[in-house]
């Protein structure tokens, strides 16, 4: 305080706050990360499909015209499950799937920090490819997760369950 004006504020130097505001992902850097792991999975699940006999029992079913519901469930099961295989790693390590890897970004939670595993396979991941497994309504539910990016806060209702967001990796 200046000793020749008794009424002046006290003066304090400004530091920058450490974690500070992180910027929000890109809606087509999100979706250019989403068609890369989407990508990564077919590569690996449809040879399988081929050997496991799941194509020619979908052709047999465009024939006979019944849709066969279980099959498709166990596969889709067998696909989530083989997602989690092959994004275990950069999940758990810096809350980046391969494609948010390659495109920059990363999921955190409201706080700025990584969420942990079971937030992000579990409230996430879990909530946004097993709800399309459910014949008919899933589709809508998940049409509806995803225009959810385009509200204000760019959080799909997957982020808004697990209580994460995509923000810029630096």
């Amino acid at each position: 305080m200046d000793p020749q004006n008794p009424y002046q504020s006290p003066q304090s130097p400004l530091i920058a706050p450490s974690g500070g505001e992180q910027e929000l992902a890109d809606r087509g850097i999100r979706l250019v990360a989403a068609i890369i792991d989407g990508v990564i999975l077919m590569v690996l699940l449809v040879p399988l499909m081929f050997i496991g006999g799941y194509m020619e029992a979908v052709m047999q079913a465009a024939q006979t015209g019944q849709q066969p519901y279980g099959l498709q469930i166990a596969w889709g099961v067998g696909a989530l499950l083989l997602f989690f295989a092959v994004q275990y790693l950069p999940l758990s390590q810096n809350g980046q799937t391969w494609g948010k890897k390659v495109m920059k970004i990363k999921i955190v939670d409201q706080d700025g920090n990584k969420p942990d595993l079971v937030t992000l396979m579990g409230k996430r991941y879990l909530f946004q490819n097993g709800i399309g497994l459910i014949p008919c309504l899933g589709g809508l539910i998940s049409l509806v997760d995803i225009l959810m990016i385009f509200r204000q806060d760019r959080r799909c209702l997957h982020d808004q369950i697990a209580g994460t967001r995509v923000v810029v990796a630096r």
